[in-house]
């Protein structure tokens, strides 16, 4: 599973990103910026972009750069290696001018990124054996129903990472969005309208992805937050809206059980701390819909307390409580939590979070 959320910096919202870039524990994260768009070239150009990339550099980021054949020339540079040291360049994400044999030749100097979408497995293989790290990075997709199928993603995501590549991603922010369409920066159709924390968990687990990028410039503080926390503990935070005198489950671990069926996730902790507090009496017995959050009362004997996240519609019954549901932005989270993995339930952002 990743272990960071990789942020995208724009030379034109720089300004604007530099406050929260610099709240962000970077670590060595990776950020992704472009060299070859035009709406950004001016006669100060490279001298904005080599101090945007000193500022990345000196707040703990590695920088990965899409470069053209045409960017050093831009620069006064020979070649693509002498920019890359003299902005600090982590990597090179390649774009169209550069044969395999160029990429092959670089990626034994450099990490290097490739299109995912456009590589073959024999490229691949060539690509994978060339250096110790070269990814294969899918693009991100601003206009609306463009973005990658599910089954596409799957099926490139195997391949390439058969044949030795690590595989990268984008998802959307949510703070702010960048333009001129403004819908989004996701790699996957799905993401779209989909929260970061959710759409960062469906990529690292239903897809495995080792790698992921925010494409946009603005991510809330709480999906931040909630990413971090998943990916320094592999803990899966749920945000759900619990009913009065539940409050206290929140932040508790629990772990899948690995029989419970597809339809429902059955807490394996939760007869174990039903056990140290009073009986759970019959109320709010009404219809489990998907999203419904569970738990059983005295009416079901020995499983009283148990807890239960429903993940397809069932039938009200009154041996059981419903006590919450799953905030319905993050529904996709459901169907993240896998046979014995963790997770737990937080509460849902309330308001407007600080953009990070």
């Amino acid at each position: 599973m990743p272990d960071f959320l990789g942020r995208s910096v724009y030379l034109t919202e720089f300004e604007k990103q530099k406050a929260p870039l610099a709240a962000c524990p970077a670590g060595g994260a990776p950020v992704f910026i472009s060299l070859h768009i035009g709406e950004e070239f001016g006669p100060d150009y490279p001298a904005r972009v080599r101090s945007m990339c000193s500022w990345l550099q000196r707040h703990g980021w590695r920088i990965l750069a899409d470069v053209s054949d045409q960017t050093a020339p831009q620069f006064g540079c020979g070649d693509i290696l002498q920019l890359a040291r003299e902005l600090g360049l982590w990597g090179l994400r390649l774009d169209d001018g550069f044969s395999l044999e160029q990429a092959c030749r670089l990626a034994a100097q450099i990490p290097i990124a490739v299109n995912a979408s456009t590589t073959t497995p024999a490229q691949a293989a060539a690509l994978a054996a060339a250096g110790p790290e070269v990814i294969a990075m899918h693009n991100f997709y601003p206009r609306p129903e463009t973005g990658l199928d599910p089954d596409f993603l799957q099926e490139s995501t195997r391949m390439l990472q058969s044949a030795g590549m690590k595989v990268w991603a984008f998802i959307p922010g949510d703070a702010r969005l960048r333009g001129p369409v403004y819908e989004g920066l996701p790699t996957l159709e799905a993401h779209r309208k989909v929260p970061p924390l959710a759409a960062f968990a469906d990529l690292a687990v239903r897809y495995g992805l080792d790698g992921i990028f925010a494409g946009d410039p603005g991510v809330s503080s709480y999906e931040q937050e909630q990413i971090d926390s998943f990916c320094a503990s592999g803990v899966l935070p749920v945000p759900v809206e619990l009913a009065a005198g539940q409050e206290g489950l929140y932040g508790k671990i629990f772990t899948c059980r690995p029989d419970s069926p597809r339809w429902l996730v059955r807490y394996q902790e939760s007869r174990a701390y039903a056990r140290q507090g009073s009986p759970v009496e019959p109320g709010s017995c009404t219809p489990r819909t998907r999203g419904t959050i569970t738990m059983d009362n005295v009416r079901y004997g020995r499983y009283a307390g148990e807890i239960q996240l429903i993940r397809q519609d069932l039938p009200a019954d009154e041996r059981v409580n419903v006590i919450g549901r799953v905030d319905p932005r993050y529904q996709l989270l459901m169907d993240c939590i896998q046979r014995g993995s963790r997770f737990q339930m937080v509460p849902p952002p309330k308001g407007d979070s600080h953009a990070l």
